[in-house]
């Protein structure tokens, strides 16, 4: 009998918690729905400080303890919702975390720009996993579920809660400034796949995902941060392309979406206004039309692209008109919460909506936990932000993302034993592969291309080179955010132009646009790695040993001779 009434309470336990879990894992459900926590805590808050949750601050621990201060007086005195938090390092953070926290009512809401999880913001001590146009190239999506969850995991580590990922714009521009490499590529359909996995793994961890930059700042060649872009697109265009993947995606449960600073004659007509503070697109569009009931944050309102057509404070009350839940990184949080405060009074801003609002960003706090939040413990953080099964995924990422073009037949006839000219582009001294190769070649010239070497030199050079029966040309991009070109020199195109022929296997360490302004089509292979870290670099090389066998497939367009699509 005692079993039995044992088992009976397990399984009530059981199917509670389960009913629970089911409740709480669908996000957008939860925040809509009426909550004792939720409705305790908006009745013990004033008309300010009901407005104050919906806007983010900015947070930094590399601009030293005076600016730390400067921001917790903030938070003090205004009571603010949340946190943008920038560059630092791990156990600063979550110091400046916990001393925030105690600060506040209500617990904040920590957000944070991590595409490619804690090391984009903080890339020295952290783990950077790969681009997302790299992880375009991918066809395992799991692998990419796999790091959302790790990044959940990351985050909820350090005490964060919000992740302003992933970027579902698609890149159909090849000169996009701001973009580019951020996407996952130029094929809507792959953009919404990788972008479910991604996300699903970040929600199922317990942190909110949120797209962005809604509608679509793919197809822009202006930068928002110092300027605002136009977008002269039909509706229709718009629907087929750039608002298809939050569509998709919104029907799929799409947490969060951020709205960027863009002006779209189309969707609204006023001059000049960003899309992120027209209600036309926030509320019409987005809300209604696609019928979206997650949360809404718009980009980050210091940014010109918002703030130069309306200052002072307008565009944040604009935001909240336009229907937004929360506000990122507001010029001046105490003066837009008052002059929000002021446009509820004159009726510029409906109560109700904004208790709504209010309400919607509470439930989000009690469904990631934060109504029973606990101070992150700073014992052996590094560490736990830096395991090896972590590491382990971003390299599997990695050598799942290597891409082989035009033939493999010169990498699966590579001979070790054979003289081998190994030439660098781009670089002043070997990197990884150069030294991984190195290791494994019995007979090898290097040589490393400065973009200095005179006309003779580099004639020279050419005919050495083509001495050997095998050449391996590596191209790299040592910059932090791999654009769409590299400048070389006459006499280095040239160069490139003359070496890529039958014996040689290209290797290239860049964003894959720079196929079109680099003359390597002429090579016998091409093996596209995307960018020049050191994961990207080890990967590459286990193609060319063949340790692995490459599976990657092209993320973009490059040209009429590289598509989306293509590898071996």
């Amino acid at each position: 009998m005692f079993k039995k009434l044992s088992s009976f309470l397990f399984l009530c336990v059981f199917l509670t918690m389960s009913v629970w879990g089911q409740e709480k894992s669908n996000f957008v459900q939860f925040i809509n729905d009426q909550h004792h926590w939720v409705d305790s805590v908006f009745q013990n808050l004033t008309p300010k400080e009901r407005i104050a949750q919906l806007f983010l601050v900015r947070a930094h621990t590399n601009l030293g303890q005076r600016y730390i201060d400067s921001v917790a007086q903030v938070i003090k005195q205004e009571q603010l919702g949340g946190l943008v938090v920038f560059q630092g390092g791990p156990v600063r953070h979550a110091q400046m975390l916990n001393q925030y926290q105690k600060l506040v009512k209500i617990p904040l809401l920590v957000t944070f720009d991590g595409e490619w999880g804690l090391g984009m913001r903080l890339p020295d001590s952290t783990v950077s996993f790969p681009y997302q146009m790299t992880l375009g190239a991918i066809q395992n999506e799991m692998l990419i579920y796999e790091m959302g969850r790790q990044v959940a995991r990351d985050f909820q580590r350090i005490g964060m809660h919000f992740n302003f990922a992933p970027v579902v714009d698609i890149n159909n521009n090849p000169k996009n400034p701001v973009i580019n490499f951020r996407s996952f590529g130029d094929n809507k359909y792959n953009v919404v796949r990788k972008a479910k996995a991604y996300m699903d793994g970040m929600v199922d961890g317990r942190i909110i995902a949120s797209l962005k930059h809604f509608p679509g700042h793919g197809d822009t060649d202006v930068d928002s941060h110092h300027d605002l872009p136009q977008l002269k697109f039909s509706k229709e265009h718009l629907d087929s392309l750039e608002i298809f993947p939050f569509r998709e995606l919104i029907q799929q449960g799409a947490p969060a979406i951020m709205v960027a600073h863009m002006n779209i004659p189309v969707l609204d007509a006023t001059p000049n206004i960003p899309s992120s503070i027209s209600r036309k697109v926030v509320t019409d569009l987005l809300r209604k039309e696609l019928g979206f009931k997650g949360l809404t944050v718009t980009d980050a309102m210091d940014m010109k692209g918002v703030k130069k057509f309306f200052p002072n404070g307008e565009a944040d009350v604009m935001a909240i008109e336009a229907g937004h839940d929360l506000l990122e990184i507001s010029e001046n949080s105490a003066r837009a919460i008052s002059l929000v405060e002021k446009a509820v009074k004159s009726g510029r801003v409906k109560q109700t909506e904004l208790d709504q609002r209010v309400k919607r960003v509470l439930a989000a706090k009690y469904w990631l936990g934060l109504n029973q939040y606990r101070p992150v413990n700073t014992v052996n953080l590094v560490n736990d932000l830096n395991t090896p099964a972590s590491k382990s995924l971003v390299q599997r990422l990695a050598d799942a993302a290597v891409t082989v073009l035009k033939s493999d037949r010169r990498i699966r006839s590579f001979d070790k034993r054979d003289e081998t000219a190994v030439v660098s582009i781009g670089i002043n001294q070997p990197q990884d592969f150069e030294k991984g190769l190195a290791v494994q070649l019995n007979n090898k010239k290097e040589f490393v291309i400065t973009g200095k070497e005179t006309t003779d030199e580099m004639k020279e050079l050419l005919k050495e080179v083509r001495r050997s029966p095998q050449i391996v040309l590596a191209i790299h991009d040592n910059r932090t955010r791999p654009g769409s070109e590299i400048k070389v020199n006459e006499q280095v195109r040239e160069f490139i132009d003359r070496l890529a022929g039958r014996r040689t296997i290209t290797v290239m360490f860049t964003n894959p646009y720079v196929m079109d302004s680099l003359p390597v089509e002429r090579s016998n292979s091409i093996i596209m790695a995307y960018q020049n870290d050191p994961f990207m670099q080890k990967a590459a090389l286990k193609v060319l040993l063949g340790q692995v066998q490459a599976e990657g497939k092209l993320s973009v367009t490059v040209n009429k001779r590289f598509a989306y699509g293509d590898g071996i």
